[in-house]
């Protein structure tokens, strides 16, 4: 007969256990043995105490002192030794109430901890006071006035730029353009920002270097190129005119232009200027004012925008440009890096030397902490109470005790000695009264 198969369920796996505290073992080590001499030093003090004691009993006069000390501080070492080993487990292994408060009270503890932080530590006055106290503009600045510093931030800066354009792909850049750029632009009427734009630089005589710019090529060109500039002209002499006066003419007129363009290159008062500075006034304030302007351009706005080439273009500089950005970065003479290192290190002098800037950074500084405080203060105190609960209680006790045991130890020394102090007083008290 073949055997039947149980069809009943296989038992769920036991739920796993809360995660063990993570620990440095070389530093527990040393915690632990720091624990173990204090102990036994409590041990010893008691010890002592107990033969005193026995050495002592019934005797009068100054040994009666003696084992009434002695009597007192045994009481006291044995109730310290009570009250601190009770934080952590039952003394004794009896489960006597009120012991063992860390393992069974682990919860509560934490929440009361975590209130405690929140309401002493992660306060806007006291985080302002020590965000300014650390004077981090200052470190930062006298940090990066040393120049392997700088040149560190630098060559950080540089490979993490560089890789992130790296990672940014042609495709992504079109669908950029395509699909955010350019429906924001014919949604934008674009001739109210060109009159802006022209009458500001106008008003500030930008294009001035501009057009100087743009003379002095036009007029090397002239004076490179007559070949080219008298064929151009050739081309409209009359086909009758005999080619002997085309070409004095042609060279006559060259000449002309070529001294008429240095005339308005030299001069920054000459009437060529004037005109092209009304002529721009006039087209900035059409720009703004006059309907019929405004439409011709939205019109050459849209005609630009749907034209294929808009796209095709806009990529290529894309591509043109981070080839050229991600090369300087990469290259460590490049001349974006040598800027950067030039900026950073007149930033660093500007910390050390302008004591105003580093007060409204540190402010800045200030606010910022302030900002994270309260809007992710609770979830930082949350991480307390929700560590602590994750936690086994009794692996957390024993952790706990190895942090502050040694410290703890310290109450039962005390009160081994006061206890024997108070023991003498109260006999001395009882010897009076009698």
């Amino acid at each position: 007969m073949t055997p039947t198969r149980s069809t009943t369920a296989a038992p769920a796996p036991p739920p796993l256990a809360a995660p063990l505290i993570s620990a440095d073992p070389e530093a527990d080590e040393i915690r632990r043995r720091g624990l173990r001499r204090m102990r036994a030093i409590a041990v010893a003090l008691l010890v002592l105490a107990a033969v005193v004691y026995v050495a002592t009993i019934g005797e009068d006069g100054f040994l009666g002192y003696v084992n009434a000390g002695a009597e007192a501080s045994m009481v006291g070492a044995i109730a310290d030794w009570f009250a601190v080993t009770a934080l952590f487990r039952h003394p004794l292994g009896l489960p006597v109430p009120h012991t063992a408060l860390v393992p069974k009270r682990k919860d509560e503890l934490g929440r009361g901890l975590e209130e405690f932080v929140g309401e002493n530590f992660l306060q806007e006055d006291i985080i302002r006071e020590r965000v300014e106290a650390a004077t981090v503009s200052l470190r930062v600045g006298r940090w990066l006035a040393e120049p392997q510093h700088a040149r560190r931030v630098v060559d950080e800066v540089s490979e993490v730029a560089a890789i992130g354009l790296g990672k940014v792909r042609d495709e992504h850049v079109e669908s950029l353009i395509r699909d955010a750029l350019v429906p924001r632009f014919r949604e934008e009427p674009i001739s109210p920002l060109l009159g802006g734009l022209l009458t500001e630089t106008l008003r500030d005589d930008v294009h001035h270097g501009l057009v100087d710019l743009a003379l002095t090529e036009l007029h090397d060109w002239l004076v490179e190129n007559p070949d080219t500039v008298a064929e151009v002209l050739g081309e409209r002499a009359p086909w009758w005119s005999p080619p002997s006066v085309n070409e004095r003419v042609t060279a006559r007129v060259h000449l002309e232009l070529v001294r008429w363009v240095a005339d308005i290159r030299d001069d920054p008062r000459h009437q060529a200027r004037a005109a092209l500075d009304s002529m721009l006034g006039q087209l900035a304030r059409d720009l703004l004012e006059d309907p019929s302007t405004q439409e011709r351009t939205e019109r050459l706005k849209e005609r630009l925008l749907d034209h294929p080439q808009v796209m095709a273009s806009s990529v290529s500089l894309w591509t043109a440009l981070r080839r050229a950005l991600t090369g300087s970065l990469r290259d460590p003479e490049g001349a974006v890096r040598q800027r950067l290192l030039v900026e950073v290190q007149a930033f660093a002098e500007r910390l050390v030397a302008d004591t105003e800037l580093r007060e409204r950074l540190d402010g800045l500084a200030a606010d910022a902490a302030v900002f994270a405080v309260e809007r992710y203060g609770a979830e930082v105190t949350t991480v307390i109470t929700s560590t602590i609960e994750r936690w086994d209680g009794k692996e957390a006790a024993q952790r706990i005790e190895l942090h502050v045991g040694r410290d703890l130890q310290f109450i039962r020394i005390n009160g081994t000695i006061v206890g024997g102090l108070v023991g003498v007083l109260i006999h001395a008290a009882s010897v009076i009264i009698h």
